[in-house]
């Protein structure tokens, strides 16, 4: 089993109403769960993603806590409901309406990994399913949740960013249409989970770094976003997916030549965004 299922990084002052996240960088994958795998260390790896928590490891400076996983995505996947768990992989769970999710592999206990490689040899239990829910997804999401109850207590509001990684291979369509290749989607469920004057502050710090940037398309947001994303309540929710061949190879999953100068752009975006939810910035409530 995995040690801890995250990591929490708080800043030494807390002056921000963002929180930013990372929920499927974690890496650490136990020899027991490696040795029940039908994959190869590197190709288990492939639906993670790889060094997003890095990229961002500055966000406490800036004054915002940083969450991120340390359960592999392949163990536990942190972006899914608790209660999308998959039959053609887990002993004795019901089949129940169609979730298209869950009928790829990609439940809360994914089945496979990229290109549909299945990630076991046969079907786990129940009660280990369970176990890793109650071990790794429960604690994360109080914590992500306990966090933003505190920012908007002290703020307000509270505005969750939730840092991912596409494969280059998933923009093909995007380039094809509009000619134009972005390097940065941010996905706010067509703006049901963040109001437009924050989506449109987050997309200008991404474009004055140097990022081009899309919203929505191929990505607009999953569970962590749907879920946390409440504008009506002053909380907001943004998922930003960052293209990895920008910064690593997606071969072999290592850092490229161009990591160290993606990750000072994105320093000056999280000091940026940090800025959207400082208390001298934050817009004056109605009279």
């Amino acid at each position: 089993m995995p040690r801890s299922g995250f990591q929490l990084i708080r800043p030494i002052e807390l002056s921000t109403s963002v929180v930013f996240a990372s929920p499927h960088s974690g890496r650490d994958y136990t020899w027991s769960f490696m040795r029940r795998s039908a994959l190869s260390e590197l190709a288990i790896r492939s639906s993670e993603d790889a060094f997003v928590d890095q990229l961002i490891d500055h966000a406490p400076t800036f004054g915002a806590p940083l969450l991120t996983a340390n359960v592999p995505r392949a163990y536990v996947d942190l972006n899914r409901s608790s209660e999308e768990l998959d039959s053609a992989l887990i002993e004795g769970v019901a089949k129940s309406g169609h979730n298209p999710r869950v009928a790829s592999g990609l439940g809360v206990i994914p089945r496979v990994v990229s290109n549909g490689r299945a990630i076991y040899r046969g079907k786990i239990s129940l009660a280990e399913a369970r176990k890793r829910l109650l071990d790794y997804w429960h604690p994360y999401h109080g914590q992500l949740a306990s966090l933003l109850q505190e920012a908007s207590q002290t703020f307000g509001q509270g505005i969750l960013v939730d840092f991912h990684s596409m494969p280059r291979e998933a923009l093909d369509g995007v380039a094809r249409n509009s000619q134009t290749r972005p390097d940065v989607v941010l996905g706010d469920r067509f703006g049901a989970s963040a109001s437009n004057l924050i989506v449109d502050q987050i997309e200008a710090a991404f474009v004055n770094a140097g990022f081009i940037v899309s919203r929505n398309t191929p990505f607009a947001g999953a569970y962590i976003t749907q879920t946390y994303g409440r504008p009506s309540r002053n909380q907001h929710a943004v998922q930003v997916e960052i293209d990895r061949s920008i910064y690593m190879n997606e071969r072999d999953l290592t850092p490229n030549e161009s990591f160290d100068c993606v990750k000072r752009s994105l320093q000056s975006v999280l000091a940026d965004v940090c800025n959207i939810g400082r208390l001298d910035r934050l817009p004056l409530a109605a009279e």
